[in-house]
């Protein structure tokens, strides 16, 4: 694997960004944002999503002006009031759920419920410098107008729930059995803040079980495996990774811990961790391997592994994230793009794998890296990043998917997180280099980044609902707890670098 690595990271490297560069990278970016934005609003809204080299619109999930709804908060970030009231008045006066309409409980989820949540509280609370005075909840209303109709999918004997359910009638009879582990256990977020600011415990409760009951499935070695019986507990798909069908359930463990200060959910990390760390991690990689006998099964690079390295940061374990944010970036490096997935044992693209669907999770990593570490070879990966997105997947309309990373082939279609994530994410790497003038680095609270990348503020509202070491662990006056991943995870562990440093805005 080291000889891969230097293979494909060789070559001469352009000057480091400097300040003035990071700043009309920035601005770059903004364009980038805005490109897409109105290409959206002026060709495809009310529909989902963008067809930006046809310049037309699809309704690709539910219906509900998805890409609208997923971009709220990037215009906050961007301090855009305007388009941002407007955008909260449309959606207040216009949007509803009660539609004959099966949607993906996951994606739902994390794009409308987290949206609609995310945006509320930062239109809602007047030190955000986003408070409309005449706002009246709509945005938290439709929130749980929304919660509730994906409740009846937990109803199932582990409460891991369905994978689909329609709106106006709940889950249908032919609906399958089967889902993935991400998609039963990456809703604590989303549904612990829409209780908290709800008052009705039911949606955190909910939520809290489908973890549960993953967790009650793992293997004797902590293993979880990718896809699993509703019904039943089964496990129907028992390769154990972190990118494909798993990875943001190891994401909300750690993250639910961090937002609500529950320490069964960092007990669930911690374990996860060690297990990850010991039977996938092959420096600098992570292999797919069977969830009981830690055979490895897949050899193999899928990007959405990328998102790891940042969530390693938030952990604390900085040195292995390094290491393995450089040997994915070189792949990016390779095709000037991430394939879907990338085969370490052949060196070439994963048959049937070849796309880069504008997929955040690799610039992700970059800004948590470079904001932990200040080490300007971060903003040169996102230099390089925005080169490749801007001349590879630029449209008439918007941002095209790349349906092959060795022909840049383009694809006729922008999904919604694009906006609410891929862009956020260079905006605040940039952003912070250039002196960090944005609501994230500069605002009232810290933030926590939903794996949808919406914003959710730590405020007494949402966290602290007791007392105990809360969301960051450094934040605890016993050093054993703050640093908990110097005795139980790697040896690889940045001692000097307390989480805190990494949650709190700089």
């Amino acid at each position: 694997m080291a000889a891969f690595l230097i293979l494909i990271s060789d070559g001469a490297s352009a000057a480091s960004v400097t300040a003035a560069e990071a700043l009309q990278l920035r601005d770059e970016v903004k364009e980038m944002f805005y490109h897409a934005y109105n290409g959206y609003m002026a060709h495809a809204f009310p529909l989902d999503e963008l067809r930006p080299m046809s310049c037309a619109g699809e309704d690709s999930l539910g219906g509900y002006a998805l890409t609208l709804v997923d971009s709220l908060d990037m215009l906050a970030v961007l301090g855009d009031r305007e388009k941002f009231f407007d955008a909260v008045n449309w959606i207040g006066k216009h949007l509803r759920f009660d539609k004959n309409k099966t949607v993906s409980v996951f994606e739902t989820t994390i794009r409308v419920l987290g949206g609609l949540l995310s945006a509320h509280m930062l239109v809602s609370d007047q030190a955000t410098g986003m408070v409309m005075y005449d706002y009246n909840d709509e945005l938290l209303n439709l929130a749980e107008d929304l919660g509730r109709r994906l409740l009846p999918a937990f109803d199932t004997p582990t409460g891991i729930p369905y994978g689909s359910v329609n709106l106006l009638y709940g889950v249908s009879e032919d609906e399958s059995q089967v889902t993935s582990t991400a998609g039963g256990g990456t809703l604590t977020m989303e549904f612990g803040v829409l209780s908290r600011l709800t008052g009705d415990p039911v949606f955190e409760e909910v939520s809290r079980n489908a973890v549960r009951g993953l967790w009650a499935q793992r293997s004797h070695i902590g293993l979880v495996g990718a896809h699993i019986n509703v019904l039943s507990g089964e496990w129907t798909h028992k390769d154990s990774g972190i990118g494909t069908s798993i990875d943001s359930f190891y994401e909300y463990l750690l993250k639910a811990y961090l937002l609500f200060g529950e320490d069964e959910y960092l007990h669930m990390f911690k374990e996860s961790y060690k297990a990850v760390m010991r039977y996938l991690f092959k420096d600098p990689w992570y292999m797919e391997v069977n969830m009981n006998s830690a055979v490895v099964v897949w050899p193999l690079f899928n990007s959405l592994q990328a998102f790891w390295p940042g969530l390693q940061v938030l952990a604390g374990d900085v040195e292995p994230a390094t290491q393995t944010h450089t040997a994915f970036f070189s792949v990016w490096k390779k095709f000037g793009f991430t394939p879907e997935g990338f085969n370490l044992a052949s060196m070439s693209i994963q048959p049937g794998q070849r796309s880069y669907p504008l997929r955040p999770e690799l610039i992700e990593s970059t800004y948590w890296l470079y904001k932990a570490t200040r080490d300007p070879i971060y903003l040169d990966a996102g230099r390089d990043i925005l080169a490749s997105i801007q001349y590879g997947c630029r449209c008439p309309c918007g941002y095209c998917h790349i349906a092959d990373v060795e022909t840049h082939q383009q694809d006729d279609h922008m999904e919604s997180f694009f906006l609410s994530e891929t862009v956020k994410y260079l905006y605040l790497l940039f952003d912070l280099a250039a002196g960090g003038d944005n609501i994230v680095e500069n605002g009232p609270y810290p933030y926590l980044f939903s794996t949808e990348g919406h914003l959710f503020p730590l405020t007494p509202q949402i966290s602290l609902p007791k007392e105990c070491c809360t969301y960051s662990g450094s934040f605890c006056p016993d050093s054993s707890k703050s640093n908990w991943m110097l005795h139980n995870a790697t040896n690889h562990v940045d001692a000097g670098s307390p989480l805190k440093v990494f949650l709190l805005p700089s």
